[in-house]
């Protein structure tokens, strides 16, 4: 481990002494910067202190669990600073669950406290309706000051911070529970890594704040180094390009689909991203042909990267000094370490597919309340991320496909990632996702799902000759289904499970 490397979990204290520091030494810098600022250090302190104080005075002890469920802005980030000066951990909610699944969440988690925004009042309440015990409700918008702040006592690398709900691809979704250190170190990974300067660098927050990105990136990393931000309510393509103007954002934080999108901006929407100097993009795999486009359109780098929630979720991204490598998410970040397995846990050689075990400070406790499934997780000290790659030999990394995503035709194993790829470079096709198949004879078979940009720009057959011409005979689909859009989560990651549901009914499959 190297000297940075060290530095990363040296002195690491909870999340509201590092943010208090920063405060003593610029309280008066801009915080929150765009159409919903600005705010200051000092401001924001004040503000989640008085917030902290109606907590305390609400019942709210240490430890205990509050929900958080607000969109993208000042309400958010004042929640989420103050539930953690109140000694609570915060459990951030999905906008875009539908009652039932938050009052899945409010149970499991234990919430004690719900924290809703005015706006999503009514889904606040029916969610609470749905429990026999419910949290006691609190409007964001009605909380002002009460008592004192507490002096709460906090081990940084045993107190929890978050319970991060994962997006349950295999069944009920499962609370990742991230403590005070794997936060903050996260958040020095992140800022050596992007060598992001305080001060000068701006970060657009479009992604939603109750995902592990654009918390930990977005949101923790400004509040933590100086560093400024401009929050956005919802995701237009014309809408970021304005606040990105009004704000002097010179970071964006997006996922793939978001970057295929801004290339239909006409040139005046273009020209409104004149101050970003770096975007970065994770959640999803990115297209080569993306990437090169919107760099080509905009004349500014993408770096990508990849991490799952578990960890942080920062693992590796692209330097911004480059080298860059096409299809690579980069070498590990300082203080993390990356490496390949195979299905029995043996370390495999560079150039080999396997699993991608990830170590360090950062990386989760465990899953909430679920002792077997953490105990399954993780081998020793690594955590078994579920992702299928290799590294070269410089030590960058590559992502193939997700370990569940993985197909096996005529035994043959095919990454759908792959295939994709191939798909994102025909001109007609705008978005492409392939999963698999049961099929009698050969295990399993290839559906690819396709958007096109204008409808009829292609049938099944030149489709499948696209492909016939770029991969081998295995990797071909065997059925092409033309769909108007693909079904995504809050944070722009298709959702294959749903496209597996949708051929399960077509076969009959209850």
């Amino acid at each position: 481990m190297d000297v940075l490397d060290e530095r990363i979990s040296a002195d690491v204290h909870d999340i509201p002494f590092h943010f208090r520091a920063g405060v003593a030494r610029h309280p008066r810098r801009a915080l929150i910067r765009g159409p919903l600022g600005p705010l200051s250090f000092a401001e924001l302190d004040g503000q989640s202190d008085a917030l902290a104080g109606a907590l305390t005075a609400a019942g709210l002890e240490a430890g205990d669990r509050v929900a958080l469920y607000a969109p993208n802005g000042i309400e958010f980030i004042r929640g989420y600073l103050g539930i953690l000066k109140a000694g609570g951990v915060v459990v951030p909610l999905n906008t875009l669950l539908n009652p039932r699944e938050l009052a899945y969440i409010l149970s499991d988690s234990g919430a004690r406290l719900f924290l809703f925004h005015p706006a999503l009042g009514a889904s606040a309440q029916a969610a609470a309706a749905a429990l026999e015990a419910p949290p006691r409700r609190l409007d964001l918008s009605a909380l002002g000051g009460g008592r004192e702040v507490p002096a709460v006592a906090v081990d940084p690398w045993r107190q929890p911070a978050a319970i991060l709900y994962t997006s349950g691809t295999t069944g009920r979704p499962k609370g990742a529970v991230l403590t005070h250190a794997n936060l903050v170190t996260n958040t020095r990974s992140v800022m050596a890594a992007l060598e992001l300067e305080p001060g000068r660098d701006n970060l657009l927050v479009v992604l939603p704040l109750f995902h592990a990105f654009a918390a930990t990136v977005g949101l923790l990393t400004p509040l933590l180094h100086g560093l400024a931000l401009t929050p956005v309510p919802r995701f237009e393509p014309r809408l970021v390009g304005e606040y990105i103007e009004a704000g002097g954002a010179t970071v964006f934080l997006g996922v793939p689909s978001m970057y295929g999108l801004f290339l239909r901006l006409p040139p005046e929407g273009r020209a409104q991203w004149r101050p970003v100097r770096l975007c970065v993009s994770g959640g999803a795999a990115l297209p080569e042909a993306v990437r090169q486009g919107f760099e080509e359109a905009f004349a500014v780098p993408i770096l990508e990267g990849d991490g799952p929630t578990e960890c942080g979720p920062v693992t590796c991204v692209n330097p911004p000094r480059g080298p860059r490598k096409g299809g690579s998410v980069g070498p590990p970040v300082p203080g993390v370490e990356m490496a390949i397995h195979d299905d029995a846990g043996r370390p495999l050689p560079v150039g080999e597919v396997g699993e991608v075990w990830v170590r360090g400070p950062s990386v989760m406790a465990g899953y909430w309340g679920l002792p077997e499934a953490t105990a399954e997780a993780f081998a020793g000290d690594w955590f078994r991320t579920g992702d299928l790659g290799y590294r070269d030999d410089d030590g960058w990394f590559y992502l193939v496909d997700r370990k569940k995503d993985l197909v096996i035709v005529n035994g043959m194993n095919v990454y759908p990632r792959v295939i994709e790829e191939v798909l994102h470079r025909h001109p007609e096709i705008a978005e492409a996702a392939v999963v698999g198949e049961p099929h009698p004879r050969q295990g399993e078979v290839l559906v690819a799902h396709v958007v096109l940009r204008s409808p009829g720009g292609l049938d099944v057959k030149a489709v499948r000759a696209w492909c016939r011409e770029h991969l081998g005979a295995h990797e071909v689909p065997r059925r092409v289904e033309f769909r108007g859009a693909l079904p995504r989560n809050a944070a722009g990651k298709v959702l294959k499970r749903e496209l597996r549901r949708v051929g399960e009914i077509e076969r009959g499959v209850r």
